[in-house]
């Protein structure tokens, strides 16, 4: 049974037993669904990127990856985009490439570059499992970067189907 929030299905309902986590189960392209975090110290869910953020995650056969997500920000005005509208599309995207590894409940993105140097040459761990099509995200708790609250964020990934429809 395919699991896709287009057919109404969420992986709170899904039948799928978890996949093991390895570099083959990753590998290919990852549609972002939803990018959420809960506050450690009242439980509270809120949209990390807005009700309809978009992105994706490509990993590679040779360990390289590639992130971009953004939310549904309006565009700027014109071609080149004002000092407002520069701060509105750095605050409203996040983007890294890395190399990765696997390990059984998680990988670990080791950033060559970053949307915000600062995370350059880091290691950005993320707990994973993979249910059919669902990739889930979850990381330690962290200091939220724009209010500072402790929170865990929890992104949501569908895999990308061939061209040719197949998984």
């Amino acid at each position: 049974m395919k699991q896709s929030y287009e057919s109404g299905e969420t992986p709170m309902t899904a039948t799928a037993q978890p996949t093991p986590l390895t570099r083959d189960a990753i590998l290919g392209s990852w549609r972002m669904i939803s990018w959420t975090y809960t506050v450690v110290g009242t439980g509270e869910k809120r949209d990390a990127l807005g009700q309809n953020p978009r992105g994706w995650f490509v990993y590679t056969p040779e360990r390289a990856m590639v992130l971009v997500l953004k939310n549904d920000r309006k565009s700027p005005l014109g071609l080149v985009p004002t000092a407002d509208e520069k701060l509105a599309l750095y605050d409203t995207m996040f983007a890294y490439s890395a190399t990765y590894t696997v390990q059984p409940d998680r990988v670990i993105h080791h950033l060559d570059m970053s949307w915000n140097e600062a995370w350059s040459g880091t290691e950005q761990v993320r707990f994973c499992k993979i249910e059919g099509n669902i990739l889930t995200y979850t990381t330690a708790p962290a200091k939220h970067p724009l209010n500072g609250e402790e929170v865990v964020y929890e992104v949501i990934f569908e895999r990308a189907l061939r061209i040719d429809g197949q998984g």
